[in-house]
């Protein structure tokens, strides 16, 4: 009976698991999930799943039960429950929502498919190391806690049988201390391949809190394949009007400056970043930038002299996505256009509005760096 359950459980996590994964890019596009990250687990909100109930049939069809009802009629708690406001009425619910918890790499793995993403391969991997544990072998001697009870049976039956003495029809196996074997491990040195995200976002008045959510959803997916991908994610985040700065995670996202801008600015903190805390022939280095697309005329000279001597050479990937805003004039890109003409691991996209999250991550991601 407890096994009929755990695969009926089994079986209907697979089925949540496929819906999530078919309405994946609804995911994307509309973030449900990000206010319900937990360290591990993503808890997403999969409507329309059918509750059975049981229904009134036809008159003289079998069965047996108490008062009148009509054909169709629910019977007993199904899909007329509500959430226990308003007057009773007659007419069944729209469909329910069950939260269910699908862990990041599942999640990783479902947006590998759905965008169809390369993996990535590391640059650097051999030059970090790590010491890590395997259990590949088997002793004779160790604790209790590593004793290998299905090889130690399995030698303690040969045993028996050589020697003739196991009952078949009475098959009592009892180890004796030369039958027993533990697990063993091995220390090795292993290739750890670490990234270093560093996000970028113009916080000046152009920037609305519409163009911040839309940087806020495709960071998450970004993050989302970057930690299935590397052992270990250092991500750092700054902002800029005029004047760049490194702040945390809740700063960037509910910063909002007045005055002017000026992107180098933002260039000079990551090129000290990268510099100062992320060596790049041992860092796999990420720069996402985010911007409406405005910077002060005078100033794109010096964005792309920085971006080509000091920060591309360096990276995996830089990538600029630019969103619309109402106020900002979209130029910035345009500057980008020969940066990316020449350095292949320079990525741009344009995201009009939420529904662009989906392609712009897909082209980001995409080239597998």
């Amino acid at each position: 009976m407890s096994r009929n359950i755990d695969q009926d459980l089994s079986r209907f996590k697979d089925i949540v698991r496929g819906k999530v994964r078919r309405q994946l890019r609804k995911y994307i596009t509309h973030g449900e999930m990000i206010g319900r990250k937990g360290r591990d687990y993503v808890s997403i909100p999969v409507p329309n799943i059918e509750i059975p109930h049981f229904q009134h049939g036809q008159k003289g069809a079998g069965g047996v039960g108490q008062g009148d009802g009509d054909v169709g009629q629910p019977i007993g708690r199904g899909q007329d429950d509500g959430d226990g406001q308003g007057q009773a009425g007659d007419q069944p619910g729209s469909g329910h929502l069950r939260e269910v918890e699908v862990t990041l790499d599942e999640l990783a793995e479902m947006l590998g498919q759905e965008l169809e993403l390369p993996r990535i391969e590391p640059k650097g991997k051999n030059n970090i190391t790590t010491k890590k544990d395997r259990y590949t072998s088997i002793r004779t001697t160790g604790p209790n806690s590593l004793r290998h009870l299905k090889r130690t049976y399995k030698k303690a039956l040969r045993r028996l049988i050589a020697s003739d003495d196991y009952d078949p029809q009475r098959p009592v196996i009892i180890p004796t201390r030369d039958d027993q074997l533990y697990r063993s491990w091995k220390t090795t040195d292993e290739p750890e391949t670490n990234a270093a995200v560093i996000y970028v976002m113009d916080v000046s008045g152009s920037m609305t809190d519409d163009q911040k959510e839309i940087v806020r959803i495709e960071a998450f997916w970004i993050d989302t394949w970057l930690q299935n991908q590397y052992d270990g994610i250092e991500t750092r985040y700054v902002i800029h009007d005029a004047v760049a700065r490194e702040v945390d995670e809740d700063t960037f996202y509910h910063t909002r400056e007045s005055g002017g801008t000026r992107i180098s600015s933002a260039y000079n903190v990551v090129n000290s970043l990268i510099q100062r805390d992320f060596n790049p022939t041992d860092w796999n280095i990420y720069v996402f930038q985010f911007s409406d697309g405005d910077n002060w005329g005078e100033d794109n000279r010096d964005c792309l002299e920085i971006l080509t001597e000091n920060i591309v050479p360096h990276c995996n990937l830089f990538c600029y996505g630019q969103v619309e805003s109402p106020y900002g004039s979209g130029e910035f890109i345009r500057e980008l256009q020969e940066v990316r003409e020449q350095h292949d691991n320079v990525v741009l996209s344009e995201i009009e509005n939420k529904e662009a999250i989906y392609e712009s991550i897909k082209s980001f991601l995409g080239k597998g760096k």
